[in-house]
Protein backbone atom coordinates (compact mmCIF):
# COMPACT_ATOMS: atom_id res chain seq x y z
CA UNK A 1 0.00 0.00 0.00
CA UNK A 2 2.96 2.26 0.64
CA UNK A 3 3.95 2.22 -2.66
CA UNK A 4 0.54 4.03 -4.20
CA UNK A 5 1.30 6.85 -1.62
CA UNK A 6 2.94 10.55 -3.08
CA UNK A 7 3.60 9.07 -6.37
CA UNK A 8 2.48 11.41 -9.61
CA UNK A 9 -0.91 9.58 -9.77
CA UNK A 10 -1.31 10.04 -5.74
CA UNK A 11 -0.83 13.91 -6.02
CA UNK A 12 -3.11 14.02 -9.11
CA UNK A 13 -5.94 12.28 -7.43
CA UNK A 14 -5.16 10.89 -3.81
CA UNK A 15 -8.81 9.63 -2.92
CA UNK A 16 -8.27 6.04 -4.18
CA UNK A 17 -5.61 5.52 -2.30
CA UNK A 18 -7.07 7.37 0.36
CA UNK A 19 -9.71 4.38 0.38
CA UNK A 20 -7.89 1.69 0.38
CA UNK A 21 -6.08 2.96 3.64
CA UNK A 22 -9.22 3.41 5.39
CA UNK A 23 -10.35 0.08 4.91
CA UNK A 24 -6.72 -2.05 5.28
CA UNK A 25 -5.21 0.38 7.69
CA UNK A 26 -6.59 3.95 8.90
CA UNK A 27 -3.37 4.66 11.31
CA UNK A 28 -0.56 3.56 8.74
CA UNK A 29 3.28 3.90 9.13
CA UNK A 30 4.64 5.57 5.93
CA UNK A 31 7.62 7.12 4.40
CA UNK A 32 6.74 10.63 4.13
CA UNK A 33 8.08 12.77 1.09
CA UNK A 34 10.32 14.91 3.61
CA UNK A 35 12.03 11.43 4.29
CA UNK A 36 10.14 11.45 7.46
CA UNK A 37 9.03 8.24 8.80
CA UNK A 38 5.94 8.23 10.84
CA UNK A 39 1.97 7.29 11.09
CA UNK A 40 -0.75 8.99 8.34
CA UNK A 41 -4.09 8.89 9.87
CA UNK A 42 -6.76 8.53 7.25
CA UNK A 43 -9.62 8.12 9.01
CA UNK A 44 -12.46 10.90 10.60
CA UNK A 45 -13.11 9.82 13.83
CA UNK A 46 -9.59 8.55 14.24
CA UNK A 47 -7.90 11.88 12.18
CA UNK A 48 -10.79 14.55 14.93
CA UNK A 49 -9.28 12.72 18.02
CA UNK A 50 -5.49 12.91 16.73
CA UNK A 51 -6.44 16.98 16.40
CA UNK A 52 -8.12 17.28 19.79
CA UNK A 53 -5.20 14.92 21.93
CA UNK A 54 -2.70 16.91 24.18
CA UNK A 55 -0.62 14.49 24.01
CA UNK A 56 0.39 14.95 20.44
CA UNK A 57 2.40 18.02 20.59
CA UNK A 58 3.10 20.90 17.82
CA UNK A 59 6.78 21.90 19.71
CA UNK A 60 9.06 19.12 18.89
CA UNK A 61 11.61 20.57 20.11
CA UNK A 62 10.07 19.45 23.85
CA UNK A 63 11.29 15.83 23.08
CA UNK A 64 14.59 16.73 21.07
CA UNK A 65 15.26 20.39 21.70
CA UNK A 66 17.20 22.55 18.65
CA UNK A 67 14.62 23.75 15.83
CA UNK A 68 13.94 21.95 12.50
CA UNK A 69 15.86 22.40 9.49
CA UNK A 70 16.90 26.00 10.32
CA UNK A 71 13.47 27.04 10.20
CA UNK A 72 13.52 28.29 13.79
CA UNK A 73 12.20 31.59 12.56
CA UNK A 74 9.31 30.39 10.63
CA UNK A 75 8.28 28.24 14.05
CA UNK A 76 7.89 30.82 16.76
CA UNK A 77 4.62 31.14 16.21
CA UNK A 78 0.79 29.51 17.53
CA UNK A 79 0.95 26.93 14.72
CA UNK A 80 4.07 25.00 16.13
CA UNK A 81 3.47 25.66 19.58
CA UNK A 82 1.48 24.18 22.89
CA UNK A 83 0.08 25.50 26.00
CA UNK A 84 0.57 27.67 27.28
CA UNK A 85 2.43 29.35 24.78
CA UNK A 86 0.11 28.82 21.90
CA UNK A 87 -3.04 30.66 23.93
CA UNK A 88 -0.74 33.67 24.00
CA UNK A 89 0.67 33.93 20.63
CA UNK A 90 -3.32 32.85 19.39
CA UNK A 91 -4.41 35.80 21.30
CA UNK A 92 -2.17 37.81 19.79
CA UNK A 93 -2.73 36.99 15.90
CA UNK A 94 -6.68 37.25 17.07
CA UNK A 95 -6.14 41.00 16.66
CA UNK A 96 -5.92 40.61 13.16
CA UNK A 97 -9.40 38.47 12.79
CA UNK A 98 -12.14 39.52 14.98
CA UNK A 99 -15.37 38.80 13.67
CA UNK A 100 -16.03 42.77 13.52
CA UNK A 101 -12.94 43.80 11.78
CA UNK A 102 -13.39 40.40 9.25
CA UNK A 103 -17.43 41.64 8.38
CA UNK A 104 -16.02 45.08 8.17
CA UNK A 105 -14.34 44.00 4.90
CA UNK A 106 -16.48 42.51 3.01
CA UNK A 107 -16.95 45.45 0.78
CA UNK A 108 -13.17 45.72 -0.01
CA UNK A 109 -13.13 42.35 -0.58
CA UNK A 110 -15.53 42.84 -3.16
CA UNK A 111 -14.18 45.64 -4.28
CA UNK A 112 -11.09 44.04 -4.81
CA UNK A 113 -12.50 41.06 -6.59
CA UNK A 114 -14.88 43.47 -9.37
CA UNK A 115 -11.50 45.12 -10.06
CA UNK A 116 -9.65 41.88 -11.03
CA UNK A 117 -13.03 40.29 -12.69
CA UNK A 118 -12.71 43.66 -15.07
CA UNK A 119 -9.47 42.69 -16.38
CA UNK A 120 -10.74 39.44 -17.53
CA UNK A 121 -13.33 40.71 -19.62
CA UNK A 122 -13.10 40.55 -23.09
CA UNK A 123 -10.63 37.07 -22.70
CA UNK A 124 -11.48 33.80 -23.85
CA UNK A 125 -8.67 31.72 -21.95
CA UNK A 126 -7.34 33.47 -18.81
CA UNK A 127 -4.94 31.03 -16.10
CA UNK A 128 -7.69 31.99 -12.98
CA UNK A 129 -4.64 31.05 -10.77
CA UNK A 130 -2.56 33.89 -11.73
CA UNK A 131 -4.80 36.44 -12.56
CA UNK A 132 -7.76 35.62 -9.85
CA UNK A 133 -7.09 33.24 -7.05
CA UNK A 134 -3.56 34.41 -5.72
CA UNK A 135 -4.23 38.11 -6.08
CA UNK A 136 -7.34 38.33 -4.43
CA UNK A 137 -6.45 36.63 -1.39
CA UNK A 138 -2.44 38.18 -1.24
CA UNK A 139 -3.94 42.10 -1.71
CA UNK A 140 -6.09 41.18 1.45
CA UNK A 141 -3.84 39.93 3.81
CA UNK A 142 -1.38 42.08 2.48
CA UNK A 143 -3.35 44.91 3.67
CA UNK A 144 -4.02 43.87 7.12
CA UNK A 145 -0.33 43.52 7.37
CA UNK A 146 0.59 46.45 5.68
CA UNK A 147 3.15 45.19 2.88
CA UNK A 148 3.70 47.63 0.12
CA UNK A 149 1.81 46.58 -3.15
CA UNK A 150 4.92 46.41 -4.93
CA UNK A 151 6.07 43.37 -2.64
CA UNK A 152 3.34 40.95 -2.60
CA UNK A 153 4.96 38.94 -5.62
CA UNK A 154 7.92 38.37 -4.05
CA UNK A 155 5.63 36.91 -0.94
CA UNK A 156 4.08 34.55 -3.63
CA UNK A 157 7.85 33.04 -4.72
CA UNK A 158 8.83 32.84 -0.96
CA UNK A 159 5.52 31.43 0.64
CA UNK A 160 5.21 28.81 -2.62
CA UNK A 161 8.94 27.63 -2.21
CA UNK A 162 8.36 27.44 1.62
CA UNK A 163 5.02 25.41 1.21
CA UNK A 164 6.41 23.28 -1.47
CA UNK A 165 10.10 22.87 -0.72
CA UNK A 166 11.49 23.71 -4.22
CA UNK A 167 12.54 26.91 -4.99
CA UNK A 168 10.96 27.29 -8.70
CA UNK A 169 13.80 29.33 -9.94
CA UNK A 170 17.11 27.85 -11.65
CA UNK A 171 20.37 27.72 -9.14
CA UNK A 172 18.66 29.71 -6.47
CA UNK A 173 17.62 26.89 -3.40
CA UNK A 174 14.68 26.98 -0.72
CA UNK A 175 17.22 28.02 1.92
CA UNK A 176 18.18 31.38 -0.21
CA UNK A 177 14.33 31.79 -0.48
CA UNK A 178 13.96 31.77 3.65
CA UNK A 179 16.92 33.80 3.85
CA UNK A 180 15.45 36.53 1.40
CA UNK A 181 11.85 36.20 3.06
CA UNK A 182 13.97 37.00 6.87
CA UNK A 183 16.01 39.74 5.51
CA UNK A 184 12.82 41.51 3.99
CA UNK A 185 11.17 41.03 7.51
CA UNK A 186 13.81 42.39 9.04
CA UNK A 187 14.63 45.83 7.11
CA UNK A 188 10.46 46.01 7.00
CA UNK A 189 10.31 45.85 11.00
CA UNK A 190 12.55 48.79 10.89
CA UNK A 191 11.38 50.99 8.77
CA UNK A 192 7.66 50.44 10.90
CA UNK A 193 9.58 51.08 13.80
CA UNK A 194 10.73 54.21 12.66
CA UNK A 195 7.53 55.21 11.11
CA UNK A 196 4.94 53.37 12.76
CA UNK A 197 1.34 53.57 10.74
CA UNK A 198 -1.09 51.93 12.79
CA UNK A 199 -1.01 48.69 10.61
CA UNK A 200 -1.10 45.49 12.31
CA UNK A 201 2.75 44.79 11.99
CA UNK A 202 2.93 48.33 13.63
CA UNK A 203 0.75 47.34 16.52
CA UNK A 204 2.45 43.76 16.68
CA UNK A 205 6.06 45.72 16.81
CA UNK A 206 4.86 47.60 19.74
CA UNK A 207 4.04 44.71 21.78
CA UNK A 208 7.43 43.53 20.87
CA UNK A 209 9.21 46.43 22.26
CA UNK A 210 6.83 46.17 25.41
CA UNK A 211 8.81 43.00 26.55
CA UNK A 212 6.10 41.29 27.94
CA UNK A 213 4.13 39.43 25.48
CA UNK A 214 6.11 38.78 22.07
CA UNK A 215 9.74 38.44 21.15
CA UNK A 216 11.62 39.01 18.55
CA UNK A 217 11.61 35.96 17.19
CA UNK A 218 8.23 35.03 17.89
CA UNK A 219 7.14 38.43 15.95
CA UNK A 220 9.12 37.34 12.40
CA UNK A 221 7.24 33.80 13.24
CA UNK A 222 3.76 35.70 13.37
CA UNK A 223 4.45 37.74 10.70
CA UNK A 224 5.53 34.99 8.34
CA UNK A 225 2.61 32.29 9.46
CA UNK A 226 -0.12 35.43 8.50
CA UNK A 227 1.33 36.17 5.21
CA UNK A 228 1.97 32.33 4.09
CA UNK A 229 -1.01 31.00 5.61
CA UNK A 230 -3.29 34.26 4.89
CA UNK A 231 -3.33 33.25 1.15
CA UNK A 232 -2.16 29.70 0.46
CA UNK A 233 -5.78 28.44 2.00
CA UNK A 234 -7.55 30.80 -0.15
CA UNK A 235 -5.80 30.41 -3.11
CA UNK A 236 -6.08 26.40 -3.17
CA UNK A 237 -9.98 26.93 -2.46
CA UNK A 238 -11.02 29.24 -5.11
CA UNK A 239 -8.89 26.92 -7.82
CA UNK A 240 -10.29 23.78 -6.32
CA UNK A 241 -13.89 24.83 -6.04
CA UNK A 242 -13.99 26.16 -9.88
CA UNK A 243 -12.18 22.45 -10.78
CA UNK A 244 -15.29 21.19 -8.83
CA UNK A 245 -17.87 23.44 -10.90
CA UNK A 246 -16.47 22.61 -14.29
CA UNK A 247 -16.83 19.26 -13.18
CA UNK A 248 -20.30 19.00 -12.03
CA UNK A 249 -21.74 21.91 -14.43
CA UNK A 250 -25.11 20.97 -13.23
CA UNK A 251 -23.97 22.37 -9.85
CA UNK A 252 -22.52 25.48 -11.15
CA UNK A 253 -25.88 26.46 -12.91
CA UNK A 254 -27.34 25.69 -9.57
CA UNK A 255 -25.56 28.49 -8.41
CA UNK A 256 -26.16 30.66 -10.84
CA UNK A 257 -29.62 30.50 -10.27
CA UNK A 258 -30.12 30.08 -6.44
CA UNK A 259 -26.53 32.64 -5.73
CA UNK A 260 -27.86 31.69 -1.98
CA UNK A 261 -26.37 28.67 -2.04
CA UNK A 262 -22.67 29.93 -2.77
CA UNK A 263 -21.56 29.41 1.21
CA UNK A 264 -23.08 25.91 1.16
CA UNK A 265 -20.44 25.03 -1.69
CA UNK A 266 -17.82 26.63 -0.66
CA UNK A 267 -18.03 24.40 2.69
CA UNK A 268 -18.84 21.19 0.19
CA UNK A 269 -15.87 22.39 -1.71
CA UNK A 270 -13.70 22.66 1.65
CA UNK A 271 -15.07 18.69 2.27
CA UNK A 272 -14.12 17.72 -1.34
CA UNK A 273 -11.26 18.75 -2.22
CA UNK A 274 -10.15 20.86 0.32
CA UNK A 275 -6.97 23.05 0.05
CA UNK A 276 -4.91 21.75 2.90
CA UNK A 277 -3.89 18.16 2.12
CA UNK A 278 -2.65 17.22 5.51
CA UNK A 279 -2.33 18.39 9.13
CA UNK A 280 0.77 20.06 10.09
CA UNK A 281 3.36 17.63 12.08
CA UNK A 282 2.04 16.48 15.89
CA UNK A 283 4.59 14.01 17.69
CA UNK A 284 3.63 11.61 20.87
CA UNK A 285 4.93 12.91 23.99
CA UNK A 286 4.75 9.51 25.57
CA UNK A 287 4.50 6.30 24.45
CA UNK A 288 0.72 5.62 24.17
CA UNK A 289 -1.96 3.02 22.56
CA UNK A 290 -4.05 4.55 19.99
CA UNK A 291 -6.25 2.55 18.06
CA UNK A 292 -4.36 -0.70 18.11
CA UNK A 293 -1.07 0.40 17.32
CA UNK A 294 1.41 0.80 19.74
CA UNK A 295 3.03 4.76 19.06
CA UNK A 296 6.37 5.52 20.96
CA UNK A 297 7.30 8.79 22.39
CA UNK A 298 8.61 11.01 19.49
CA UNK A 299 6.82 9.42 16.45
CA UNK A 300 5.23 11.85 13.92
CA UNK A 301 1.63 11.34 13.75
CA UNK A 302 -0.02 12.80 10.21
CA UNK A 303 -4.02 13.48 9.70
CA UNK A 304 -4.91 13.19 5.98
CA UNK A 305 -7.65 15.87 6.10
CA UNK A 306 -8.43 15.19 2.67
CA UNK A 307 -9.32 11.34 3.25
CA UNK A 308 -10.81 12.45 6.56
CA UNK A 309 -13.11 14.46 4.54
CA UNK A 310 -14.09 11.22 2.46
CA UNK A 311 -14.63 8.41 5.18
CA UNK A 312 -18.27 7.08 4.21
CA UNK A 313 -18.67 6.42 7.61
CA UNK A 314 -18.86 10.05 8.21
CA UNK A 315 -20.13 11.20 4.98
CA UNK A 316 -22.93 9.86 2.52
CA UNK A 317 -21.45 9.42 -0.99
CA UNK A 318 -18.37 11.64 -0.22
CA UNK A 319 -16.68 11.01 -3.51
CA UNK A 320 -19.83 13.08 -5.22
CA UNK A 321 -19.45 16.82 -5.08
CA UNK A 322 -22.97 18.30 -3.61
CA UNK A 323 -23.75 21.59 -3.13
CA UNK A 324 -26.94 20.81 -1.53
CA UNK A 325 -25.50 18.56 1.34
CA UNK A 326 -25.83 19.48 4.88
CA UNK A 327 -23.47 21.55 5.90
CA UNK A 328 -20.74 18.68 7.45
CA UNK A 329 -18.29 19.14 10.11
CA UNK A 330 -15.43 18.80 7.79
CA UNK A 331 -11.70 19.09 8.91
CA UNK A 332 -10.49 21.15 6.26
CA UNK A 333 -9.71 24.05 8.92
CA UNK A 334 -8.25 21.36 11.46
CA UNK A 335 -9.87 20.86 15.04
CA UNK A 336 -9.24 21.49 18.31
CA UNK A 337 -6.94 24.56 19.75
CA UNK A 338 -5.17 24.68 16.04
CA UNK A 339 -8.29 25.49 14.80
CA UNK A 340 -7.66 27.55 11.62
CA UNK A 341 -7.71 30.88 12.94
CA UNK A 342 -7.92 32.70 9.60
CA UNK A 343 -11.15 30.16 8.59
CA UNK A 344 -13.88 32.72 8.76
CA UNK A 345 -11.98 35.19 6.22
CA UNK A 346 -11.32 32.41 4.02
CA UNK A 347 -14.84 31.74 3.68
CA UNK A 348 -15.89 34.87 3.20
CA UNK A 349 -13.12 35.41 0.24
CA UNK A 350 -13.90 32.22 -1.13
CA UNK A 351 -17.93 32.88 -1.25
CA UNK A 352 -17.52 36.65 -2.89
CA UNK A 353 -15.15 35.28 -5.23
CA UNK A 354 -17.14 32.36 -6.31
CA UNK A 355 -20.33 34.28 -6.70
CA UNK A 356 -19.22 36.90 -8.29
CA UNK A 357 -17.49 34.78 -11.05
CA UNK A 358 -20.63 32.86 -11.60
CA UNK A 359 -22.52 36.18 -11.86
CA UNK A 360 -19.95 37.54 -14.06
CA UNK A 361 -19.05 34.82 -16.73
CA UNK A 362 -21.64 31.94 -17.75
CA UNK A 363 -20.59 28.16 -18.44
CA UNK A 364 -16.68 27.96 -17.48
CA UNK A 365 -14.83 25.15 -18.70
CA UNK A 366 -11.38 23.89 -19.00
CA UNK A 367 -9.54 25.03 -21.45
CA UNK A 368 -7.11 22.22 -21.20
CA UNK A 369 -7.62 18.53 -20.79
CA UNK A 370 -8.27 17.43 -17.34
CA UNK A 371 -4.77 15.23 -17.25
CA UNK A 372 -2.65 18.06 -18.50
CA UNK A 373 -3.01 19.56 -15.33
CA UNK A 374 -0.39 20.21 -12.56
CA UNK A 375 -0.64 19.89 -9.19
CA UNK A 376 1.27 21.47 -6.21
CA UNK A 377 3.95 18.85 -4.66
CA UNK A 378 4.72 19.34 -1.16
CA UNK A 379 3.19 17.67 1.55
CA UNK A 380 0.86 20.96 3.25
CA UNK A 381 -1.57 22.52 0.11
CA UNK A 382 -3.51 20.65 -2.35
CA UNK A 383 -4.43 23.24 -5.79
CA UNK A 384 -3.11 23.26 -9.44
CA UNK A 385 -0.69 25.57 -10.23
CA UNK A 386 -2.56 26.79 -13.02
CA UNK A 387 -5.98 26.74 -14.07
CA UNK A 388 -6.51 27.89 -17.69
CA UNK A 389 -10.14 28.21 -17.83
CA UNK A 390 -12.72 29.40 -21.25
CA UNK A 391 -14.83 32.14 -19.86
Amino acid sequence: MTEELFTADFIRNPYPAYSKLREMDPVHYVHFQDGQRGWLVTGYEDGAAVLKDARFIKDFSKLYGGSMDGMSVFTQNMLFSDPPDHKRLRGLAQKAFTPKMISGMRGRIQEITDTLLDGLEGKKDVDLIDEFAFPLPIIVICEILGVPAEDRDKFRLWSNSLIEGTSGEAGVSVYQHMTQFIEYLGQWFQKVRANPDGSLISKLIETEEAGDRLSEKELYGLVSLLIIAGHETTVNLIGNTVLALMAYPDQQDMLREQPELVPQAIEESLRFNGPVEFSTSRWASEDLEFRGKRIHRGDVVVVALNAANHDPEKFEAPDRFDVLREKSPHLAFGMGIHFCLGAPLARLEGEIAISSLLSRFGNIRLAVDESELSWRPGMIVRGVKELSVNL
